[in-house]
């Protein structure tokens, strides 16, 4: 197991040290001038030049990348010229209410998910799989945006229980913390049950028509152990690939979400960056999404490893 872990650890790295490449080598090549964006856009030639030659943006693009990965690894990620601020305490804080965001939204999908799959599998052709089948269909094909409006005229606007927009730290008292969270987790949820759950509905079918299981019940275990101990875990091993999958979804959904309810998050500073074209900032932003997504990735690799030994020993178990 010890070797597996660092076989996916190793990818992991390979995968951000080629992500950091092409995010900076684009980012490097758009028409945003760094120089211009402190000093103003009709700032003189000659002092754009100058602070050109101080930044060492005329330097080779391979000599920019190794000073900005080298920065990265120590933790210094440089200062935005829009805002006047370090960059790395402002991602870290953006990222740590993202991480909030995604981490709620991410339980309570692989909760419902998991759970409305099962229970549309042991209802297989009847109407609650049925009505679970188009409830789930719709919140996929329904934008994340949509479901945002949808979100802040109910209970918003009509119930009044929650509020539209903006974000409050812990620190003004739980309830408002977790109100301001509540409305932008629904509407990620809405648009992302439907992977998690059919995927799991399907899997369900297949294994409860399995041999073992049959077997398991020629031997008279009362069907709740059928279903948990002896189904359940071989059929979410495809449903935490999903799992992984949906979490780097989670990280791009965020940017429509956050906008949408005014949440100072990391998918928020990726569009003010854009908008702005803070280059430095958009570059640390968009390879910390990379490096979640990696993450994620590499954990349901791990718990996937656990659930099916055969993978970590290269398809055969002693």
């Amino acid at each position: 197991m010890t070797a597996f872990i660092l076989r996916r650890l190793g990818f992991v790295v390979l995968v951000l040290v080629a992500v950091s490449m092409l995010v900076f080598t684009i980012t490097a090549l758009l028409p945003a001038n760094v120089a211009y964006l402190i000093l103003g856009s009709f700032a003189p030639p000659d002092q754009v030049k100058a602070l050109e030659l101080k930044l060492g943006l005329t330097d080779p693009i391979w000599q920019q990348y190794a000073r900005w990965a080298a920065g990265f690894l120590s933790g210094d990620l440089g200062e935005s010229p829009l805002m006047k601020r370090p960059i790395a305490p402002m991602l870290w804080e953006a990222v740590s209410r993202s991480l909030m965001l995604t981490g709620f939204s991410f339980v309570l999908i692989a909760l419902i998910g998991v759970g409305l799959g099962m229970l549309a599998a042991l209802r297989h052709g009847r109407a609650l799989d049925h009505g679970i089948s188009i409830a789930t269909y719709i919140g996929i094909a329904v934008p994340e945006f949509f479901w945002s409006i949808v979100v802040i005229i109910v209970f918003a606007s009509w119930l009044g229980w929650l509020p539209a927009s903006g974000y409050e730290p812990m620190s003004a008292g739980f309830w408002v913390w977790l109100t301001h969270l509540i409305a932008p987790t629904i509407t990620l949820v809405f648009g992302h049950l439907a992977h998690v759950s059919r995927l799991t509905r399907s899997s369900m079918i297949e294994v409860m028509q399995s041999p073992y299981v049959n077997a398991a019940r020629a031997k008279g275990l009362p069907e709740r152990v059928v279903v948990f101990h002896h189904a359940l875990r071989n059929a979410l091993l495809p449903t935490i690939t999903v799992l992984a999958l949906d979490f780097g979804r989670l990280m791009g959904g965020i940017v429509v979400v956050e906008t949408v309810f005014a949440y100072p998050g990391l998918g928020r500073l990726v569009v003010f960056s854009i908008q702005n074209r803070d280059l430095p900032t958009l570059q640390a932003a968009i390879l910390v999404v990379a490096a979640m997504y990696a993450l994620a990735n590499l954990v349901a690799d791990l718990l996937y490893a656990w659930l099916n030994p055969k993978i970590r020993f290269g398809g055969h178990v002693s």
